[in-house]
């Protein structure tokens, strides 16, 4: 069959639109309503990925943006299409990723109209308008067009997050006489100087400042290196910011704000500068960033000044009221921060701790602030062991992940944890450890779940066995929600429901075409390093099952 042909309906406005913009690689399950999207598709060179639920559609799409740096894009049908992929779009949405939704609709004049169409529901893009950035249901051929152009000039100038584009059946399959919009450039807030100028100041007479950055920084790696450097300052982050820089860096305190020590050393700083961060609970664990008597309100005996730098104004003084306040974009705020900074007038060296000295003294209190020698952190370090240094990690609500992986992990670059710590949803690894290697073949990709998080997307190693892709996929089982096992007994309620039933992973994955293995606990120190470097040379999937206790 002809990859080429001549239709110029809707479908063909909307793909000519995405690959004028860069995308090569969508997620997605092709349906009745959805054809004329997938028509135009091998056209335009970009490929179709087809998990086996649009769930699954929406996290290897996370994933695939993570490592790429490129928004993902899903293609749904419409109803049961639609609302299948919304807990991996609301994702995207706490933790400000870009994606891209298209589905289709209702005919134009049947809205709310009832009258039993197939997948037809009452009103899709109202309920996503209140779930993400946004939900437009287009009118023509040409605006839904436009409205591609237009999300991705937000992704690029504000706060991201996850867009919904609703296109009518009759606007999807009838006529487009327009033009593929030409991609243009978002605005960008602008930047203060008197607000630069203010930052500038209060830095230059800092002892003990301290920096806190957060995913609103992913793209800001070298000057955030060149801030901490500057100032001797050291540098802690959000599990959204891990790897902005290398946590082998001697001002490094890693992924580690819900440490105490790194919590009281902000307490402490007399600048504390945060950036691209809400300071969310969800990374703090019930604790706080800087000088607070209580979350939202400053203790002003400790006289500390707090700069906060957030693309979205409404993120600035949330969870810690900021004294100077940049609503820009980190790196270019960075960048004309240092411009200040070098530019003013030399003064007197004032009297500081060496900023490495404070984070060995740091790191002296993690023994007790952290258990470096739980399985989560153990399975972490001997995935390293057996992937290497530049891996890339797909975690889950799992407690190997949030207890282990975001903290035993040692990140080089942004991009080597893919974890969703706000939404906190399960069946998150799989996926979007697929969209990773989709990403970039070449690296070594791994997954570490739970059984638990594991049975939310099982599916997709059919996915993972299709597309010829050699992802271990490290599965530790305790039998069950264990966490919320042990929150039953903290309330002295007898367990029940959390003790659950699970498959012989290792054999499942080799049902669906993959290879599998099976780890005792106490074998895991010999074997999983080796287990993980032969899957990686595979081209399939390989199960590894880490029985816990059993």
């Amino acid at each position: 069959m002809s990859t080429e042909n001549n239709v110029r309906n809707g479908g063909r406005a909307v793909v000519a639109t995405l690959a004028a913009h860069g995308v090569d690689t969508i997620f997605g399950i092709p349906g009745t309503h959805n054809l004329e999207f997938y028509r135009h598709l091998p056209e335009f060179g970009i490929r179709a990925v087809t998990p086996r639920h649009e769930q699954g559609a929406g996290y290897g799409a996370d994933g695939y943006f993570l490592v790429s740096g490129k928004p993902g894009v899903v293609i749904t049908t419409s109803g049961p299409g639609l609302t299948n992929v919304i807990t991996a779009a609301a994702t995207a949405y706490a933790e400000s990723r870009p994606m891209l939704i298209l589905s289709p609709g209702v005919p134009t004049g049947f809205e709310r109209a009832d009258v039993g169409m197939l997948h037809e529901t009452k009103d899709s893009s109202g309920a996503l308008n209140r779930l993400l950035v946004s939900s437009q249901r287009t009118r023509t051929a040409e605006g839904a067009a436009q409205a591609v152009a237009e999300a991705f000039a937000m992704f690029d100038s504000a706060r991201p997050g996850p867009v919904h584009i609703e296109v009518p059946l009759d606007v999807l399959e009838g006529a487009w006489n327009g033009s593929v919009p030409v991609p243009f450039a978002g605005h960008r807030p602008g930047l203060d100087d008197h607000v630069v100028a203010r930052a500038a100041e209060a830095i230059s007479a800092a002892k003990r400042p301290l920096v806190i950055a957060g995913g609103g920084a992913r793209r800001a790696h070298a000057e955030v290196v060149r801030l901490i450097e500057t100032l001797d300052a050291p540098l802690a982050t959000t599990a959204n910011g891990k790897g902005i820089v290398s946590e082998t860096h001697p001002l490094s305190l890693g992924s580690n704000v819900r440490f105490p020590s790194v919590q009281a050393e902000s307490a402490v700083a007399d600048v504390l500068i945060v950036l691209g961060s809400e300071l969310a609970d969800s990374d703090l664990w019930g604790g706080a960033i800087g000088a607070q008597t209580s979350i939202g309100v400053r203790d002003e005996s400790a006289q500390q000044t707090v700069i906060r730098c957030d693309i979205d104004p409404d993120q600035l003084n949330k969870n810690l009221p900021g004294d100077i306040l940049a609503c820009a974009d980190t790196g270019e705020f960075l960048t004309a921060l240092m411009s200040a900074l070098e530019s003013a007038p030399a003064t007197a060296a004032s009297a500081k701790e060496c900023g490495a000295d404070r984070v060995t003294r740091i790191r002296q209190s993690w023994a007790t602030d952290f258990d470096f020698d739980a399985i989560g952190a153990r399975v972490t370090r001997l995935v390293e062991d057996g992937a290497g240094s530049n891996v890339v990690i797909s975690g889950d609500s799992s407690q190997v992940t949030y207890d282990g992986t975001v903290h035993a992990l040692t990140a080089s670059t942004p991009d080597q944890l893919l974890y969703m710590p706000g939404f906190a949803t399960l069946g998150y690894g799989i996926p979007a450890a697929l969209g990773a290697k989709l990403a970039d073949p070449a690296r070594p990709v791994v997954c570490i779940l739970g059984d638990g998080a594991a049975m939310f997307s099982i599916q997709e190693l059919m996915t993972a066995a299709e597309l010829g892709l050699g992802i271990p996929f490290v599965i530790v089982d305790n039998g069950g929600y264990a966490e919320i096992e042990g929150q039953m007994v903290d309330r002295d309620i007898e367990p029940f429901a959390v003790r659950l039933a699970r498959p012989d992973f290792a054999k499942l994955g080799q049902s669906m075409g993959g290879a599998g293995v099976t780890i005792a606990e106490a074998d895991i120190d010999s074997a999983l390093p080796q287990a993980v470097a032969e899957a990686l040379d595979r081209t399939v999937p390989t199960a590894i099952h880490i029985t816990v206790g059993h």
